[in-house]
């Protein structure tokens, strides 16, 4: 499927969508304040369940994370971890209502845990693959089942949630169908999106543990080499604290690793800037931009015939990258985000954030044309081919036209009546302020870096049958994919129904939902070093 971006879509409008409807907040996060929460295996959660339509059909899989050398072409063969030897791990498919039980076998060396979130899907609490929140970690050498009904039909995809091991090959597409899916498509393709470090230049730990060392006291130093003129982006000078250097783009494979002050910069990335991410685009300098497991020179292909309609699941399951997606010659029609429907909107490309999914139809030219990724700000970009005739490849750095063409913000993307919310006063809102940035690397949720030691600590609390809205504040200078575990949100009074929504530097961002799945859920950055570095928080049902 090819890998166009919807956080292009999304992304520019993020931080516009209900900001006009920000009130004064009622701000309920329970700090600890005597609360007692929901359990993730208890009798709430139990009762949600029993009423979640099922067929009664059940599908059994096995994935065995492990170690692996994996190949993903030009000659560029990483060891990794993978689920049962490659990358992306085999896509998983299954109907609306149907239950997925899935054994996940933990192979990982040196006695290192693991677990898999299902990245969207609204399941059971005890199922989310989140430890120590939801589950115990699952240990070297023993296995955990997950087993939970998929009831939404959506583009999804599951990963694991410890540490930065969404950082390394430990992913795969999860594909929940609709059997009464009125979308008229002659075929599909699955495109996902990741940016790779892992054995080439070193291994995501490595890329954290230089990241959390911070920026500080590196101004007035030039940081590497100039951008490239052929950078789409400009006139984003102003870059907060590190006013002063030379921030060129080295994200270029070849650069070498420097050392400032004392510090190594071997991974981090500097003067990597976007309009559409309103300033700083990421922190972290990968060799490598694949689309289904493939590097730029060595690309995926998609064959097919002129004059078919066909279907993109675009996935981004990068950790640090947010991807501008175009297929040479054609435009997209937006079908769904995050896995729900949205009213049709013809785009040249779209802008797909980490978590972010997005479905789009493009009816087939005849000829070879380049499905991009742009790396948005990077200067980099991953490529497949759609082959339908005759034609030559194209370079490993094509940029087609429609890079450059219209973009959709999600704010523009409405959800069509019958998946929007249902008209209803909000019971409760709270502030999510996202604070901290990279001179110290304290990314977190209200000042407070979230503790994974003690999940408990600083609860964003809930009711179950509230209408909540929560009012996402950027304080930083950074662009944030924030997702949300166990429900989806919508943005303003009649945006897309989302999971993972973009929330641009210094901006704020309006989003509601309804509290029917009881449980202690995550809220977090998509952006794995983010994330793991405290930009977190527990929004837990109170019992």
């Amino acid at each position: 499927m090819n890998s166009i971006n919807r956080r292009s879509v999304l992304l520019a409008g993020l931080g516009v969508a209900g900001a006009g409807a920000l009130a004064a907040c009622s701000s309920g996060s329970g700090s600890g304040s005597g609360n007692v929460l929901v359990n993730p295996s208890g009798s709430a959660v139990a009762a949600v369940e029993k009423k979640r339509k099922g067929t009664g059909r059940q599908q059994k899989i096995t994935l065995t994370a492990a170690p692996a050398m994996i190949d993903l072409g030009g000659g560029v063969m990483p060891k990794t971890w993978a689920f049962d030897g490659r990358t992306p791990g085999k896509e998983v498919r299954l109907s609306v209502g149907d239950t997925l039980v899935a054994e996940l076998s933990n192979q990982l060396p040196d006695k290192t845990t693991t677990s898999i979130h299902w990245h969207g899907i609204a399941l059971r609490n005890d199922m989310d693959g989140v430890p120590p929140a939801v589950q115990s970690a699952v240990r070297a050498g023993s296995t955990f089942t997950y087993r939970f009904i998929a009831d939404a039909p959506g583009t999804y995809f599951f990963h694991p949630h410890v540490g930065v091991q969404l950082d390394r090959g430990l992913y795969a597409p999860l594909i929940v169908e609709d059997p009464k899916e009125t979308l008229a498509y002659d075929d599909e393709w699955v495109v996902l999106l990741d940016d790779w470090v892992d054995g080439v230049t070193g291994t995501p730990d490595e890329v954290f543990a230089e990241l959390k060392q911070g920026m500080g006291g590196m101004s007035g130093m030039d940081m590497g080499t100039s951008a490239s003129p052929s950078s789409s982006d400009d006139g984003m000078g102003d870059m907060g604290d590190m006013g002063g250097m030379d921030m060129g783009d080295s994200a270029s494979p070849s650069a070498s690793a420097s050392s400032a002050g004392g510090m190594s910069m071997k991974f981090m990335l500097m003067g990597a800037t976007s309009k559409l991410l309103g300033g700083d685009a990421g922190d972290v300098k990968y060799p490598h931009h694949l689309i289904n497991g493939r590097v730029a020179s060595d690309p995926d292909v998609y064959t097919g015939k002129p004059g078919k309609k066909v279907r993109l699941r675009i996935i981004n399951a990068g950790g640090d990258t947010a991807y501008r997606v175009a297929l040479g010659g054609h435009r997209l029609t937006i079908t769904h985000t995050d896995g729900f429907p949205v009213d049709h909107q013809e785009v040249d490309a779209l802008l797909v954030g980490m978590g972010e999914r997005y479905d789009v139809l493009v009816t087939l030219g005849d000829g070879v044309f380049p499905l991009v990724a742009l790396a948005e700000g990077k200067n980099a970009n991953g490529l497949a081919l759609v082959r339908t005739g005759s034609g030559s490849k194209p370079s490993a750095t094509v940029r087609p036209k429609e890079l450059d063409g219209m973009i959709m913000t999600a704010s523009q993307l409405r959800a069509p009546e019958d998946v929007r919310l249902k008209s209803a006063g909000t019971d409760v809102t709270h502030q999510i302020k996202l604070t901290g940035g990279m001179a110290k690397y304290n990314w977190a949720v209200n000042g407070t870096p979230f503790d994974m030691k003690d999940p408990e600590a600083n609860p964003i609390v809930i009711e179950e049958g509230q209408r909540v809205r929560l009012d996402f504040v950027n304080d930083t200078d950074m662009w944030h994919p924030m997702h949300l575990h166990g429900h989806t949100y919508q943005l303003g009074a009649s945006g897309p129904r989302k999971d993972t929504a973009i929330v641009l530097p210094k901006k704020k961002l309006s989003v509601f939902f309804d509290a029917d799945n009881p449980g202690q859920w995550m809220l977090h950055c998509h952006n794995a070093y983010h994330g793991e570095a405290g930009m977190m928080a527990n929004v837990a049902y109170k019992a």
